[in-house]
């Protein structure tokens, strides 16, 4: 099982090569893929030394797996080329996610659209696979008609510029910058590109790829995405309203049997998800149920989740797993 990890040496791709090797992913041999700069460097991966190979010398060696954290650019370029060879790509930029031929997978809610054929296969927005996760128990149960979410994201979800940006700024040094604005002490509502709607792109794949993943054009959608300074996961004030009426107990039972899922809802105790706890964790956790009583059949909830681990790294390490337990690559 040659297994490819292209962007190697950024945030994602490192995170990618830890959970290869906590989940025992069975990687024979490993290609770690990088820029022609990083060429020859050396990452260690389960107590052996691999060198950094570029994108052709990758494809050469046709890998069965190839996991992409390396641009939208970088993907459209190059995933079809390693595609082309048998491998299967799953790529973690916005490049693939909204392309009618290509599957956006969470594996908890819709594994089971990939097939053998499937040779480009798309890893979601961190922030949309959180939210699909809690939701997609629900959309079964009382049907989602509208969701208003607003997102609270940790610096890390821009990348090593805005962590540096931060850290620099609170010990007051001038460094370069990730943000058109400061960031310690701050907030910004701003991820990503302003679109003409006023909404930015961050808050557009959000409504896209929910309808896109749940396989329901129905359900309507809006986001408010926001930039914090916290590290170690993003956090999620989500409004649901159903079309069938609910009982907040059997809400929280549901959750809680829900793979991937951990509640922790006991605001008595002060005990509700954090960044803090979801840091270097794979699941998606959910408190703060309550009915919102301004209107009705509609549940309010607070998810958090680690965005370099279930909203990126780990969510493209289980589409290979699964890939590998249906005998659809390998």
């Amino acid at each position: 099982m040659k297994v490819a990890v292209v962007g190697a040496t950024g945030l994602v791709g490192t995170v990618m090569l830890k959970v290869l090797a906590e989940r025992n992913f069975p990687v024979t041999e490993l290609i770690p893929v990088a820029s022609e700069k990083s060429k020859g460097k050396e990452i260690e991966f389960k107590g052996k030394k691999y060198k950094v190979v570029t994108v052709d010398e990758a494809i050469a060696m046709k890998p069965a797996v190839a996991l992409f954290s390396a641009g939208g650019g970088t993907s459209l370029e190059q995933a079809p080329k390693f595609a082309a060879v048998g491998t299967t790509v799953i790529d973690n930029s916005s490049a693939w996610r909204m392309d009618p031929t290509k599957k956006l997978v969470v594996p908890e809610v819709n594994a089971n659209v990939l097939t053998a054929e499937d040779k480009i296969i798309a890893n979601p927005n961190c922030s949309t696979i959180q939210m699909v996760v809690a939701l997609k128990p629900l959309h079964d149960a009382f049907k989602i008609k509208r969701v208003v979410v607003s997102t609270y994201q940790s610096v890390t979800g821009t990348g090593v510029k805005a962590v540096d940006q931060l850290m620099n700024e609170r010990k007051g040094i001038d460094g370069p910058k990730a943000y058109p604005h400061k960031i310690d002490l701050n907030v910004l509502p701003h991820i990503d590109v302003f679109q003409e709607n006023g909404y930015t792109k961050e808050e557009m794949k959000m409504i896209l790829e929910t309808k896109k993943i749940m396989g329901d054009d129905s359900i309507r959608v809006t986001a408010t995405t926001v930039r914090i300074p916290v590290m170690g996961g993003h956090s999620e004030s989500i409004n649901i309203e159903f079309e069938k009426d609910f009982d907040l107990a059997e809400v929280r039972k549901m959750l809680s049997e829900t793979p991937g899922v951990i509640v922790v809802d006991d605001p008595a105790n002060n005990k509700y998800p954090m960044p803090l706890d979801a840091h270097e964790k794979d699941e998606v956790f959910v408190g703060r149920l309550r009915r919102d009583e301004s209107q009705p059949n509609t549940l309010n909830l607070w998810c958090v989740a680690d965005n370099l681990r279930k909203g990126a790294a780990t969510n493209a390490v289980q589409i290979a797993e699964y890939l590998l337990s249906k005998g659809l690559i390998g």
